[in-house]
C-alpha cells in the first residue's frame, strides 16, 4: 500500500470519528501516594531481619526463574500484606491466572488492605491471547470496592471497540505510546520487578504454549524505589480512571456473576495447579529471609510522557551499564532488533577483550515472528561484533520449569525474559526489548542491582539456558552462510516450527521494524 493510500485512508477514518463524535478526554484522578511502611506484618519482619544483619540501604533480592514460584510469590505478597498493594502491569488477562490473582487481590481488599491497579488501557482491551473482549464493566464493578482504585495509561476515549478502531487510526501517534512495566509492592516493604504481565503463557499455565521469564523479589529499600515509579505513572498526565458504567450507583463490589466465576475458578484443575487452595504462607515467609542475595538497587524508568524529539531514560541506562563491563556480559532478551549504535558497543567491546553472550528467540520459539523478521539479517553483524549467539530452541530441555505442572503441556516454549549480568556482580532485570519499540515507543523500568552473590546465581541461570540441549548456536558457516547447532545436530536453515511460520516472516518484511 503506498504512502498516499495510506494517508487517504487515515483521512477517511479520521472524518468517519469525527462525524460520530470525539469524546472529551477523561478527567484527571486526585494525585495519591504509596502508603508509608509501617511496623507489623509478615513483610516488615523480614526486612527487620535484612537491615538487622546489612543494615538501612541493602536489600535482600531472590531470583524467580521458574513460572510455578513466580506465580507462587504473588500470591504470597498479596496474601500477605496487610497494609497495601501498588500493581502495575501491561497486561493482566481475564484468563485463569487473571482471575485467580484478581480474586486474591479482593480479598486482600475485603480485609482492609489498600489497593491500587494501573494497567495500560491496552489490558481492558484484551480477554486472552485468543479474542478480543471490552472488560470495562468487570473492572468497573471490581473498582467500586471500597479499598481498591483502578487506573489506566493512555486511555482511550471511545471506550467501544468500533470507537477505538476509528480513534487508532485518527490519534495514532499518541496510542502507540504504551506502558510496559511490569511490577507489584506489597506494605511498601516487598516488590516484584521483571518480564512477566499476568496472564496463564507467562506462569506456565497455557495449552499452547508458555514462556521462559524472569522476575526478581526484593524486600528492602527495592520497594520504597518501586513505589516511587508507581507514584511518579499514577500521578501522571497520562493515566487516568476508567469512565462509571451505567447503573453503578450503590454496587459495593464485584457481581454475583462474578462471584460464581470465582467460585467456580477455585474448583478448576489448572487452578488448583497454580495453588488456589494455598492461603498462608507463613514459613515460606519466615524462610524468606535466608533465602536472599543480598545487595544495592537502583530503579530506572522511563519518564510516562515521551516529549517529541526527547529519547527513553532506559535505552541509555542498558548502555552505560552495558559499556563498564570489564570481562564479561551475558545477555538474554526476547525480541531483538539491534541498531548499528549496538553494534558499534559490541564492537568496542570485543576491542577490549569483553566476552558478550545473548540468547534471544530463534523463528521456532518466537511468538511474534514480525520481530524475527527484522532481526535475522543482523545475525552476522553480531557476529562479526564478537557476540558468541544463541537462539532458544522451542523443544527445551528446561520444560520443567517453564510448564507448570501437567496436564498442561503447551505445543512450545518461548522466550520472555529481559536480563543481563555484567563482569558477575551487577544484574539487570526488567520489561525492556532491544527493540525499536521498547527504545523508542514504548515506556519501560528495570532494577540494577550490585550483588555478586545475585549475579553469580542469575549467570548460571542464562548459561544453562544457553546449554547445547536448550537453545541452538548460531555460527558461521565457514563462508557466508549460518548453521545453528545444538545436542540435536546441526542445521543450514533457520528452524521454525511449520511452514506457516516461514511465511509470516516472509510477509513482516514489508512492514517498518519501527512497529516492532
Amino acid at each position: 500500500m503506498t504512502d498516499t493510500l495510506l494517508r487517504l485512508c487515515a483521512l477517511l477514518l479520521a472524518a468517519l470519528l469525527a462525524a460520530c463524535g470525539t469524546p472529551a478526554p477523561l478527567p484527571k484522578p486526585p494525585p495519591g501516594a504509596a502508603l508509608a511502611a509501617r511496623d507489623g506484618g509478615a513483610l516488615a519482619t523480614v526486612e527487620a531481619q535484612i537491615r538487622a544483619a546489612q543494615g538501612e540501604t541493602v536489600s535482600g533480592f531472590r531470583l524467580l526463574r521458574t513460572n510455578r514460584e513466580a506465580l507462587a510469590w504473588r500470591l504470597a505478597l498479596i496474601d500477605s500484606a496487610s497494609l497495601s498493594l501498588d500493581m502495575q502491569y501491561y497486561v493482566w488477562f481475564g484468563d485463569k491466572v487473571g482471575q485467580l490473582m484478581m480474586a486474591r487481590v479482593i480479598a486482600a481488599a475485603d480485609r482492609g488492605v489498600r489497593v491500587r491497579l494501573l494497567f495500560d488501557d491496552l489490558s481492558t482491551l484484551l480477554h486472552d491471547m485468543s479474542h478480543v473482549e471490552l472488560r470495562d464493566a468487570a473492572l468497573a464493578r471490581i473498582g467500586r470496592h471500597r479499598n481498591i482504585e483502578i487506573r489506566v495509561f493512555n486511555a482511550w476515549r471511545h471506550r467501544g471497540l468500533a470507537g477505538r478502531l476509528f480513534e487508532g487510526a485518527a490519534d495514532f501517534q499518541r496510542l502507540n505510546r504504551r506502558m510496559h512495566n511490569k511490577q507489584m509492592v506489597a506494605d511498601n516493604r516487598a516488590a516484584i520487578i521483571g518480564g512477566r504481565n499476568i496472564g496463564d503463557e507467562y506462569f506456565g499455565l497455557n495449552p499452547e504454549f508458555n514462556f521462559l521469564d524472569l522476575d526478581v523479589l526484593g524486600v528492602g529499600p527495592v520497594a520504597r524505589e518501586a513505589s516511587g515509579v508507581f507514584d511518579r505513572y499514577w500521578n501522571s498526565d497520562w493515566v487516568r480512571r476508567l469512565p462509571r458504567q451505567a447503573g453503578s450507583d450503590g454496587a459495593a463490589g464485584p457481581s454475583a456473576a462474578d462471584a460464581e466465576a470465582l467460585a467456580a475458578l477455585q474448583g478448576d484443575a489448572r487452578s488448583r495447579l497454580a495453588l488456589a487452595g494455598q492461603l498462608t504462607w507463613q514459613a515460606d515467609i519466615e524462610a524468606l529471609a535466608a533465602s536472599l542475595h543480598v545487595g544495592r538497587s537502583q530503579v530506572h524508568t522511563d519518564s510516562p510522557a515521551n516529549a517529541q524529539g526527547r529519547h527513553n531514560h532506559m535505552p541509555e541506562a542498558f548502555r552505560a551499564l552495558l559499556l563498564s563491563a570489564q570481562r564479561e556480559v551475558l545477555i538474554t532478551n526476547a525480541y531483538v532488533i539491534p541498531d548499528a549504535a549496538l553494534i558499534d558497543d559490541l564492537r568496542a567491546l570485543a576491542a577490549r577483550g569483553v566476552t558478550v553472550r545473548l540468547l534471544t528467540n530463534s523463528l521456532a520459539s518466537h511468538d511474534v515472528p514480525a520481530v524475527n523478521s527484522h532481526y535475522e539479517s543482523w545475525r552476522r553483524p553480531l557476529l562479526d561484533a564478537g557476540v558468541a549467539l544463541h537462539e532458544l530452541r522451542p523443544d527445551a530441555a528446561l520444560a520443567h520449569e517453564v510448564v507448570h505442572a501437567p496436564p498442561v503441556q503447551g505445543r512450545f516454549i518461548g522466550l520472555h525474559t529481559k536480563a543481563m549480568v555484567i563482569d558477575r556482580r551487577h544484574s539487570f532485570i526488567g520489561s525492556m526489548n532491544l527493540d525499536p519499540r521498547s527504545e523508542v515507543l514504548n515506556a519501560e523500568m528495570g532494577v540494577l542491582i550490585d550483588s555478586p552473590a545475585l549475579a553469580v546465581a542469575l549467570a548460571a541461570v542464562m548459561e544453562r539456558d544457553m546449554q547445547a540441549a536448550n537453545s541452538w548456536r548460531v555460527e558461521r558457516d565457514g563462508g557466508q552462510g549460518l548453521v545453528w547447532r545444538s545436542d540435536a545436530g546441526v542445521l543450514s536453515v533457520q528452524p521454525a516450527r511449520n511452514a506457516w511460520q516461514r511465511a509470516e516472516n516472509l510477509f513482516f518484511k514489508l512492514f517498518p521494524p519501527s512497529l516492532y
